[in-house]
């Protein structure tokens, strides 16, 4: 049975205008890119009419295995042979297997989950979490961060997501990312929580000050106040160690994981937290719960991704890998005045440049130069760089050498950017 190429490009490109989001269509189609996924496999994205492109995006860390990675699809069969998605009402074996797993990778005390479908649901019942256990309202966050398009996670984010809905959830506060004074005086007696991304991609992966997290901890340990980190795309390896906040010698109350989880293959999301936090639930155990959050088969799926990533040489490669792009992007840099910034920790890459609408505008050239790049969609002079985890030297070579041809077109187009800024306002 064949499932991919059954109907013709444009076919499917009307179909989904028609049926799905007209206005996806149109955007996709004004801006060059009418790319619908065929072929896909390892590092490589195949269009449904051949053209290749190596995914440099991974749907933010979806795909940090790798498209189709053999170990995670055949771990899915052989599980189809045994099980189903479960009932969420009932003890789990394999949810209760999962997160032995977790607990033994999370840094510090961090040893309990409760799973969820995907990253905003995870957010959000971090957030129940927050106010059901220190019976407070207020959660504090970063201006321009993103946590996802749910409830409690929508209110968390930036305005131009949430203006549309609102009145949303009250007792949101925004402060700037990475400025632990202005979160000092913010914090009060009503503080649930702070919610951050370990480093916040939609914002442009701006690395914060190295002693912003131990500061937020203190002043969470000082007010008794929840710290939750967002390691939905910094997590899992992604910047060369498991955790994007072991880099900052701190131990959160809460982790939130998603995206890498489901090994491109099956949807799960986790929220991993402190034992103790969740004792408001002792009273209703099913005051929160989750039709398809930790499903049987994801959670199979994903301890299988939690072993690949745990391997020694798994992260070994991704810090090797790291180094190479980084010489590169140096290079880059000099060579392509335009570049304001590299900002990098692993292979979570965010390349600045010196004004808004740079970061669509080199996406664009990366389409045309096999790259599948995305702009950071909080400050459009920054392109996302995320290649999979699995990239080799042969294919960090690639990526230069074509992100050189994508900097020379760009270069070379800039009296395109006043026409993006106007498709992308």
């Amino acid at each position: 049975m064949v499932f991919v190429g059954r109907r013709k490009k444009q076919e499917i490109i009307d179909l989904f205008g028609k049926r799905v989001s007209p206005a996806k269509a149109r955007f996709f189609t004004a801006v060059g890119i009418d790319f619908v996924p065929g072929k896909r496999e390892g590092v490589w994205y195949w269009d449904i009419d051949g053209k290749k492109l190596m995914d440099c995006h991974c749907n933010g860390g979806v795909f940090n295995l790798g498209h189709r990675h053999p170990e995670i699809v055949q771990t899915l069969k052989a599980a189809m042979e045994e099980v189903d998605i479960g009932n969420h009402h009932l003890i789990s074996e394999h949810r209760a297997s999962l997160a032995e797993k977790l607990a033994e990778l999370m840094p510090g005390d961090i040893n309990r989950t409760v799973f969820g479908v995907g990253g905003g649901e995870a957010i959000d019942f971090a957030i129940k979490l927050a106010r059901g256990h220190t019976k407070r309202k207020k959660i504090i966050y970063a201006k321009g961060g993103y946590h996802g398009h749910t409830g409690f996670a929508l209110a968390a984010g930036d305005e131009k997501y949430r203006k549309p809905f609102e009145p949303l959830a009250p007792g949101f506060v925004e402060v700037p990312f990475g400025d632990a004074d202005t979160l000092e005086k913010v914090v009060d007696e009503d503080t649930a929580a702070v919610l951050f991304e370990t480093i916040p991609a939609t914002l442009g992966m701006p690395l914060p000050p190295e002693d912003f997290y131990r500061r937020v901890r203190e002043i969470c340990d000082e007010r008794g106040v929840l710290m939750i980190l967002d390691e939905v795309q910094t997590g899992l390896g992604r910047t060369g160690r498991m955790w994007g906040i072991e880099h900052y010698n701190v131990v959160p109350d809460v982790i939130v994981t998603a995206k890498g989880l489901s090994g491109g293959i099956y949807p799960i999301s986790a929220t991993c937290f402190k034992e103790g936090l969740d004792d408001f639930m002792a009273e209703n155990p099913f005051i929160h719960v989750s039709t398809f959050g930790g499903s049987e088969l994801g959670c199979i799926v994903a301890e299988k991704v939690l072993e690949i990533t745990s391997r020694d040489e798994f992260l070994e490669n991704v810090n090797r890998m790291a180094s190479l792009l980084s010489e590169g992007l140096k290079n880059l840099m000099e060579e392509f005045e335009f570049i304001e910034q590299i900002r990098q920790k692993g292979l979570f890459i965010g390349i600045k440049m010196i004004e808004e609408g740079y970061g669509p505008l080199l996406s664009l050239s990366c389409y045309h130069s096999g790259i599948l790049a995305v702009y950071a969609n909080n400050d459009t002079s920054v392109m996302q760089l995320l290649p999979p985890l699995i990239v080799n030297e042969g294919h960090v070579s690639y990526i230069i050498e074509n992100l050189r041809k994508a900097l020379n077109i760009a270069s070379q187009r800039t009296d395109m950017l006043e026409v993006i800024r106007a498709v992308i306002s």
